[in-house]
């Protein structure tokens, strides 16, 4: 009796795990990658490579130009920019990541439950995130804050609510397909739960867009704290962030440039970053790009 021999099956690749595959191959998204991995190590070596303390001030010393004992020059109180600048990327950093990490939580599992349930369960919710979608971010978040008052917890809460609408958006769509699947099927033939179904088969499937949205959704962050606290509804002084260093550098513009430019130039710089990681992200799980 003969046996043919069956080739072996090559393992299923998650579709986060090729994504992240496809992103290293693209050198924007490496750039990208490098301007972030930059940024956050600055902040959270802070308290070790910083010059000086951020609050200290020298009024002897006050609109000094960059170099020296300064090497970004200080402002109008003495305060090293340099220093400023590294703490005040701990700011920025945690607003946006605690942010979207609520949002990325709140909003794709109120996509997957809304998508999954259908109906006028589904319709309801949806009209919901409309309301919210009607509003620009900047103006929700300005919004909350102005009811909730300028504080870091605060400023979370006003940003993730910004974010919740697109992420259960971003989650509901592919839901909606996943569910007819035949392995959906098969579950609840088995006798899974709901929440089983969601979470541990449908939430794997969906996991490289909400990857996508979350990076394109921290630059959106890093802008509107820092919109907030240029305006003076940030984190209050005087702890530093890069939107309150850029509106009291605005009171020197002429005579002390580089009290705006720099935090101006970092804003820029971490957005960028992070929409280049966005872009190549995207690019990896777009399967008209990728040829699928």
């Amino acid at each position: 009796m003969s046996a043919t021999a069956e080739a072996p099956v090559a393992p299923r690749v998650p579709g986060w795990r090729k994504a992240l595959g496809k992103a290293r191959s693209n050198p924007t998204t490496l750039v990208g990658a490098v301007i972030c991995l930059v940024i956050l190590a600055a902040a959270i070596l802070a308290p070790w490579i910083a010059p000086h303390d951020p609050a200290e001030q020298d009024i002897i010393s006050r609109l000094a130009p960059p170099g020296g004992d300064y090497p970004l020059g200080t402002d109008q109180f003495g305060r090293d920019i340099l220093s400023r600048l590294l703490w005040g990327a701990r700011i920025s950093l945690t607003v946006s990541l605690g942010a979207i990490a609520v949002a990325c939580v709140i909003g794709g599992s109120i996509g997957m439950v809304s998508g999954y349930i259908g109906g006028r369960f589904d319709l309801f919710v949806m009209q919901v995130m409309d309301v919210l979608l009607s509003f620009p971010s900047l103006i929700l978040g300005l919004i909350v804050v102005a009811l909730l008052g300028p504080d870091l917890v605060n400023l979370v809460v006003a940003i993730a609510l910004t974010a919740i609408a697109p992420f259960a958006r971003i989650a509901r769509a592919p839901t909606l397909a996943l569910k007819e699947r035949a392995f959906v099927e098969a579950g609840h033939a088995l006798g899974y739960s709901h929440l089983r179904i969601i979470f541990r088969h449908i939430l794997p499937n969906i996991l490289p867009e909400v990857m996508v949205m979350a990076s394109l959704w921290m630059a959106t962050a890093v802008r509107v704290e820092a919109s907030l606290s240029f305006i003076g509804l940030g984190v209050k002084p005087p702890t530093p962030t890069w939107g309150g260093m850029t509106r009291d550098g605005f009171e020197n513009i002429l005579d002390s440039p580089w009290l705006a430019v720099f935090p101006g130039m970092a804003i820029l710089l971490l957005v960028l970053g992070l929409n280049m990681v966005g872009d190549g992200l995207r690019d990896a799980t777009d399967p008209k790009l990728r040829n699928e």
